[in-house]
């Protein structure tokens, strides 16, 4: 069950911890574009379940508009690079002070929007043990840079300091395979470890089962499955820093056309 929390007397949140005694791995589980909504707060549970202790910070914390119209997809909060490094670190500093926590195991997942997150932190702090990116991070504009995020995508990707995890759906309407794939091709060649897939018949945001139109059942219990194997591969240690171990897998058409996949609701 998740406990809310407020951070650094400004950033509001939620806390979740597992059952099992002694100190455990982190996850900071990050938010839509919607905020902290259902979802969300369904993915920390499972989180949990699995035996993390698991935190959802708000990164909208700044955001001084109507959050009902926010949490429709009306209106959009934008995010600036140094402002997250600001709240993560604050955050991380929240984290280490709990009894449960293993200061030693901090991984942080991304979703949609802020798919970007884990590969900034990742690549401008050394205390995440793993990067997870769900449909995120890589859209068109990604590889461009933004005043409020300077660095396009594939610099940050080729400083990560640890192994990313991605989940990526054939029919995204927002994510192109080819981006998917320089990804990759970024991580490959700057010799980090990368476990990223693309999953059948699969919409943007297919693990969100409040999104009928969009939530695929079998993908989404497949990808939930690579996340938690990666995590727990990770935190176990068995990805060595003197390796670059590369995992790619996808199953998609042979007739694959971005321009004609739409945005399931």
């Amino acid at each position: 069950m998740l406990s809310p929390i407020r951070i650094d007397n400004r950033i509001n949140g939620f806390l979740g911890k597992p059952a099992r005694t002694g100190k455990r791995p982190a996850v900071i589980h990050l938010h839509e574009r919607y905020g902290i909504v259902k979802h969300t707060t369904d993915l920390a549970e499972k989180l949990v379940d699995a035996g993390y202790v698991t935190i959802v910070p708000d990164l909208f914390s700044r955001f001084t508009g109507d959050r009902q119209v926010l949490a429709r997809g009306d209106d959009h909060c934008d995010l600036s690079d140094e402002e997250v490094l600001q709240d993560i670190d604050a955050i991380v500093e929240y984290l280490r002070a709990l009894p449960e926590v293993d200061a030693n195991k901090f991984a942080m997942s991304g979703v949609c929007q802020t798919g970007r997150q884990p590969l900034l932190v990742a690549a401008k702090r050394n205390y995440l043990a793993a990067a997870v990116v769900l449909y995120g991070a890589v859209y068109p504009n990604d590889w461009q840079s933004h005043p409020l995020r300077p660095e396009p995508v594939d610099q940050l990707l080729a400083a990560v300091s640890c192994p990313v995890v991605g989940v990526f759906g054939e029919l995204d309407n927002l994510v192109p395979l080819d981006n998917v794939l320089r990804m990759c091709n970024v991580l490959a060649q700057a010799r980090k470890s990368f476990d990223v897939r693309v999953y059948p018949d699969a919409p943007h945001g297919f693990l969100n089962d409040t999104m009928p139109g969009r939530y695929r059942q079998s993908q989404a219990q497949a990808a939930w499955q690579q996340i938690t194997t990666f995590l727990e591969s990770i935190f176990n240690r068995e990805w060595s820093k003197e390796r670059a171990l590369w995992r790619f897998e996808s199953d998609s058409s042979i007739h694959y056309d971005f321009t004609k996949h739409k945005r399931w609701e």
